[in-house]
């Protein structure tokens, strides 16, 4: 007898880049989540034009949301998104700078109704409702969207300054 195949969650995902072409990059990430094993590509927002936060001193940044479904384990998929970014020369060490330039950033930003906090891994995203750039393209796809603890993603955008959050023409992708 096999083991039962694992459940298929809802995932949504939270992409940026602001080194390299950052619109290539968002792209060619979507392309390998396409490709990873047990999962499935539904929607993906606009991309969008972004300030920094933070750390202002630098580009920029796309950002976009992608809801996926998958029958991998939130560890998983975050193997899979780590060799993503690293294909695309994201380097994570103790030298970069939070916040700071890069050529790509994949984030789990929940991951159907689980709930994990892990030194490496944290959902539901633990900033995402403070985030403009999170919450208006994950409100282009999933306007009903509730995020655990924290609210529906429309009620929760009210707050937030969105001056700095610019929808990309449809073409530039």
């Amino acid at each position: 007898m096999s083991a039962p195949a694992n459940p298929l969650e809802t995932v949504f995902l939270g992409l940026g880049s602001n080194l390299e072409q950052p619109l290539v990059q968002l792209a060619r990430a979507l392309r390998a989540v396409h490709e990873i094993p047990g999962t499935a590509l539904v929607r993906v927002s606009s991309f969008y034009d972004t300030a920094p936060v933070g750390l202002a001193d630098q580009p920029n940044f796309v950002n976009a949301v992608a809801e996926l479904q998958t029958t991998l384990s939130p560890q998983q998929l975050l193997t899979h998104l780590l060799n993503i970014e690293a294909a695309q020369y994201r380097v994570r060490d103790a030298r970069t700078l939070r916040n700071g330039p890069r050529t790509l950033d994949l984030d789990i930003l929940l991951f159907g109704d689980v709930q994990i906090d892990e030194p490496d891994l944290i959902i539901p995203h633990p900033r995402m409702h403070q985030r403009a750039f999170v919450l208006w393209p994950l409100a282009e796809i999933a306007p009903e969207l509730e995020i655990p603890g924290r609210g529906h993603v429309l009620e929760l955008l009210v707050p937030l300054d969105v001056s700095g959050v610019r929808k990309f023409d449809e073409t530039a992708r």
